[in-house]
């Protein structure tokens, strides 16, 4: 595993290599003190929170050393200007403890989507104008060209719906010293026909979505692997399942390919992802 990058300096001592995923609609104050006391060291908020991130104010305030990052802010939908002035608002009230993270979304979801690379330098330019600090910002990153990007204008990347095979790949590309926090999905749960059957309802929908079929063919998956509704080698990898101590082995997977952390995305049938971070806790 690399070394904890500069983002992780301030705000916690021993920065765990386990954090959480969470849609930013779907976690509350008592869930991130929780997930704090589990011994998570950061809490990603993802489904594009608003330019206001007025999610980010209550999670911090009900925790102490708890890093909360967004993964991601959608370039699109967010202004460059609003998005800095809240970043310093958060930055004000609670020290490096909050990262910026940013992408360029999908070009199926966005009416407005043309140059997303071109954006994407253009809204870090603001953000510069802005003052916000390099080191406290990130970028949803899976191809070549925005991974060069996030080595050199942000602390580094965080890649979504990718393999230890990936986290590898980007590693090699951003450097030793780049901030690396890959997101993993999954399903504590023995039983594999019905984990595997979560798997895919929420891998599904992805494979609907241009930029992640190629990078999943970038790194190995054929076409029936990322033909709709994806097969099981895909999901099985792409949703790691089964008892704890095999999904912290996919977990420990990706950190042994380079990465700083992994943001763990639990998937459950009524959504709470506490029940799973518990079963990880303790070996993580």
């Amino acid at each position: 595993m690399a070394s904890p990058p500069r983002v992780f300096e301030q705000g916690m001592e021993s920065p765990s290599s386990a954090g959480i995923w969470a849609r930013h609609s779907d976690v509350n104050p008592d869930v991130a003190g929780e997930l704090e006391r589990l011994g998570y060291s950061s809490l990603w908020l993802g489904a594009s929170p608003p330019a206001g991130l007025d999610a980010v104010d209550p999670l911090l305030a009900a925790t102490g050393t708890l890093v909360v990052g967004t993964s991601i802010v959608n370039i699109w939908t967010a202004p460059a200007h609003a998005v800095a002035e809240s970043f310093h608002r958060l930055q004000a009230t609670h020290p490096g403890r909050f990262v910026l993270g940013i992408g360029a979304g999908h070009r199926e979801s966005q009416a407005d989507y043309s140059k997303p690379y071109e954006a994407l330098v253009d809204y870090l330019d603001e953000l510069d104008r802005e003052g916000v600090p390099v080191q406290r910002r990130a970028l949803a990153a899976l191809g070549p060209r925005v991974l060069e990007l996030a080595r050199t204008r942000s602390a580094g990347a965080l890649p979504y719906l990718v393999t230890p095979e990936h986290t590898r790949i980007a590693r090699a590309r951003l450097g030793p010293d780049a901030l690396l926090v890959v997101e993993q999905k999954v399903v504590v749960d023995a039983d594999p026909d019905r984990a595997r059957r979560l798997g895919r309802e929420r891998v599904g929908p992805y494979l609907r979505l241009s930029n992640y079929v190629a990078n999943l063919r970038r790194i190995g998956f054929d076409t029936d692997d990322v033909t709709f509704p994806g097969s099981d080698r895909l999901v099985d990898a792409l949703a790691v399942h089964g008892e704890p101590e095999t999904v912290a082995d996919g977990i420990r997977a990706h950190l042994a390919a380079g990465a700083n952390q992994v943001a763990i995305q639990v998937l459950a049938p009524d959504d709470d992802i506490l029940a799973g971070a518990r079963a990880l806790a303790r070996l993580l």
